[in-house]
């Protein structure tokens, strides 16, 4: 974990680390920097919209970078974090120093969750061979103004817990797939959520899911060597109140099933269990919060495989609520353990305030929308208008797309009630949805987040878990508990 400190007033024990800085900060006016004669030529170069960076004659300390100011304010297109991010690939110091004397509230939300979540990288896994002399960031130094301390120090610790949640939904994830199966993910719950008194796990095995009638998680997860498992995390941070449901989409890896994918639609498939991955997240930065809430997340585990038993084209099965689904296509297996997961969340308390689903769950929502905006598809106004709100406020942004009655013929079938995918390869992503909504009773708001483009991050060609919406739900959440107040 990274640690922070916060500071007043550019003190010497600070030497030696990274600075991170803007032209004409009043960091620059301190006495350990003004008589660097590198920091004029660097402001001018600054000044000009270029990046200035050095590691030599920049004493006291390691390294100083100085980005442009227009880029502190630039909540919409993250230029703070573009700068950002290449410094960080390979960093030289373990300790950075960031100026947020003037920066924007939604920027410094995003470019701390990104300094928080150094805390994992790909090569932390221990897949990889690293140079002995590789640097790890340990700890972020922030300079502010002494009037505004307080409300940092609140900033900076919930950004903390937030990228704290990420950073193990995102090392889960990206674990390979022979390791990362339904039952590991349950046990890595389960000693996560054992650092938290107000955690408890609660799982099913494949026996289980079958007795409690949850007959779509098992079609979809029955073909597998290792079997499909639902886990439900509660937390009670509080002795009563309503209580709010996360879902989260766990396929472990996506072959498609007997609907095969091709070789390269299948490679970055051990990500399609993100969504589950990020409800414990979002639920171990819940407890290290301490908020006063009631919640329950919910994680559909299953591993969709081609084997004797997979479940096939044209095969009816039942979901828990009683409602039947048609299987026209074994490569819709999200929206099927979804939906029994939903259902099955529905039914655990009298008093749900709102249930949320995420899910990698089509790609059509990637060409609608691309990379930086979550699809959000619900029938409640108000829980659509506070997740925009969360999303705007967080950095962490989803748009609306329709969802209504016309999607009905998209899920009409002969032989159940309903089919998992439509026949005329239209409205993909809203036609998801639209089965979804069946499983969630009409007197509990329901959201769904598709997450397909923004579960990962993509960079050089390669592509890794971010972590994502875990910033959007945890700043919705704090909004309705602010609400209840």
């Amino acid at each position: 974990m990274i640690n922070y400190r916060l500071f007043t007033t550019l003190s010497s024990e600070l030497a030696q680390g990274h600075l991170i800085t803007f032209p004409g900060s009043p960091l620059l006016k301190e006495n350990l920097l003004q008589d660097n004669p590198l920091i004029a030529e660097m402001t001018e170069l600054a000044e000009h919209g270029k990046l200035a960076d050095t590691r030599f004659g920049c004493g006291p300390f390691a390294r100083i970078t100085l980005i442009p100011l227009s880029a502190w304010q630039d909540s919409l297109t993250d230029s703070l974090l573009t700068y950002l991010r290449p410094l960080f690939s390979a960093p030289v110091c373990d300790e950075v120093l960031l100026d947020c004397s003037d920066i924007d509230d939604t920027v410094l939300a995003k470019n701390l969750r990104f300094l928080f979540n150094q805390a994992h990288k790909l090569t932390d896994l221990g897949l990889k061979k690293l140079p002995s002399s590789s640097v790890h960031l340990r700890r972020i130094n922030a300079y502010c103004a002494g009037t505004d301390a307080s409300r940092m120090e609140r900033v900076f610790s919930q950004q903390q817990a937030i990228a704290n949640g990420m950073v193990a939904a995102r090392r889960l994830a990206d674990i390979p797939s022979e390791q990362c199966t339904p039952q590991f993910v349950v046990e890595e719950a389960q000693r996560l959520c054992a650092a938290f008194p107000n955690l408890r796990c609660e799982a099913l095995d494949e026996r289980a899911i079958v007795e409690q009638g949850l007959g779509l998680l098992h079609a979809v997860g029955k073909g597998a060597s290792r079997p499909p498992r639902l886990l439900a995390i509660h937390y009670d941070g509080a002795s009563s109140g309503p209580v709010r449901s996360y879902v989260g989409k766990g396929i472990t890896f996506d072959t498609g099933g007997l609907w095969l994918k091709e070789g390269a639609g299948m490679y970055t498939m051990k990500y399609d269990m993100c969504g589950a991955a990020n409800v414990l997240g979002l639920m171990l930065s819940i407890a290290e919060l301490k908020l006063p809430v009631r919640v329950m997340g919910v994680l559909a585990l299953a591993e969709n495989a081609i084997g004797p038993d997979a479940m096939q084209p044209g095969s009816v099965a039942r979901a828990c609520n009683g409602m039947t689904v048609e299987i026209n296509n074994t490569d819709a297996e999200g929206r099927l353990v979804l939906s029994d997961a939903i259902a099955w969340a529905s039914q655990r308390h009298e008093d749900t305030r709102y249930i949320i689903d995420l899910a990698t769950l089509t790609g059509a929502v990637v060409k609608a929308l691309g990379y930086e905006l979550s699809g959000l598809m619900t029938q409640d106004n108000a829980l659509r208008s506070a997740l925009t709100a969360a999303g705007e406020q967080s950095g962490d942004e989803v748009w609306s797309l329709p969802l209504d009655a016309r999607m009905k013929k998209q899920t009409e079938s002969a032989i159940a009630d309903l089919c998992n995918t439509p026949t005329n390869n239209a409205a993909i992503s809203a036609s998801a949805a639209w089965l979804l909504h069946h499983f969630c009773p009409a007197n509990i708001p329901w959201a769904h987040l598709d997450v397909s483009g923004t579960a990962l991050w993509r960079e050089g060609g390669k592509s890794v878990a971010s972590g994502r919406p875990i910033p959007l739900l945890m700043q919705h959440l704090l909004n309705d508990l602010a609400i209840e107040e």
